[in-house]
């Protein structure tokens, strides 16, 4: 008889974490076990500790984990996104490795799905983390997110964070991108709820993330929002910043030949800094315009070489069988 797929599949990415996968397999089954049909999938992104051996022993005594081994640090969207892939799991619950997400929480998470949401975030709402190095970067980091994306949430960069396996289907991840889900999600027309988690503190290992990262999350911030606005229509933005070169130099134009012909000011043309300013801005109206096409003709090809829409459906309700012939006045 063939084995039921999982209804639930709990991704744990995990880096150089091997006194923490213990304690984490064993709260994951005490909260699961008799409640769901699960699996759990742990993504070793190229540990140099001893978590290969223990994930190694996990696997050969329960058939409910499951463990991608990575050649080398990927870092942990490349790992969430392997699991993801790789989950079967109609729901797939997204969780850290280093006990600081609380296993517990799941239920909790999966309840609220129910209600009819398609992707729950955590919000760790009292963290229990280095005030200069994590909380300040974060909360200004959540903020900009929040303010950029339009999706009010408190907390992106939580890890712990339920979603339907529909969600996850279209959406390819890259650099820091695991946080934008939900906005990426919330485009789409998904919808987004959050919840209270507990966070608790280290108390094995070591943080992998410091100020660096905050960099590269505003970054990857820039690109979310031009793939979110403009990925269909990249010449609204590039024609836009053209246009508005183009009124700069008339402005700037107008000046020179004011200052030519009217003002008492009679500079020598090829000494007013106005008259290079306006050939600079014309030249960048004309170079921001031809990447806006050219940016289409790329967003064109991809789309179309692909038959990847440019839209998403939820459901469609028709009628089975043949179309009902229209009624009308018989001859």
């Amino acid at each position: 008889m063939k084995e039921q797929n999982p209804e639930v599949s709990i991704v744990a990415p995990c880096f150089n974490e091997a006194d923490n996968i213990d304690p984490l397999y064993e709260q994951i089954t005490q909260t699961l076990t008799d409640k769901f049909n699960y699996e759990i999938i742990f993504v070793d992104d190229g540990s140099t500790d001893n978590s290969l051996a223990v994930l190694t022993r996990l696997q050969k005594a329960d058939r409910r984990v499951r463990v991608i081994c990575f050649r080398k640090n990927f870092g942990q969207t490349a790992a969430l996104s392997a699991g993801f892939t790789h989950a079967q799991g109609k729901i797939i619950v997204a969780i850290d490795s280093d006990l600081q997400n609380d296993p517990a929480d799941i239920p909790l998470l999966l309840a609220k799905l129910d209600e009819g949401f398609d992707v729950v975030s955590g919000w760790r709402k009292k963290r229990h983390d280095n005030a200069i190095t994590r909380l300040l970067p974060s909360k200004i980091a959540n903020w900009l997110i929040a303010k950029i994306t339009g999706v009010k949430l408190h907390d992106f960069g939580c890890t712990l964070k339920a979603y339907r396996r529909e969600v996850l289907a279209e959406t390819k991840l890259y650099g820091e991108m695991h946080r934008f889900i939900p906005a990426l999600a919330s485009w789409s027309g998904a919808r987004i709820a959050e919840m209270v988690v507990n966070h608790r503190p280290r108390t094995a290992g070591a943080a992998k993330y410091g100020l660096g990262r905050t960099f590269k999350v505003i970054l990857d911030l820039i690109t979310v929002k031009f793939l979110g606005s403009f990925s269909t229509k990249p010449i609204y933005i590039f024609g836009g910043l053209g246009l508005a070169s183009a009124l700069a130099a008339l402005v700037s134009g107008l000046a020179v030949l004011y200052q030519k012909f009217i003002s008492a000011q009679h500079l020598s043309m090829n000494r007013n800094p106005l008259l290079i300013l306006t050939a600079l801005l014309i030249t960048t109206t004309i170079q921001f315009i031809l990447m806006g096409l050219l940016a289409e003709l790329l967003v064109r090809t991809y789309h179309e070489s692909q038959d990847r829409p440019t839209y998403v459906i939820k459901e469609i309700l028709e009628s089975s069988g043949c179309p009902t012939d229209h009624v009308g006045d018989k001859k």
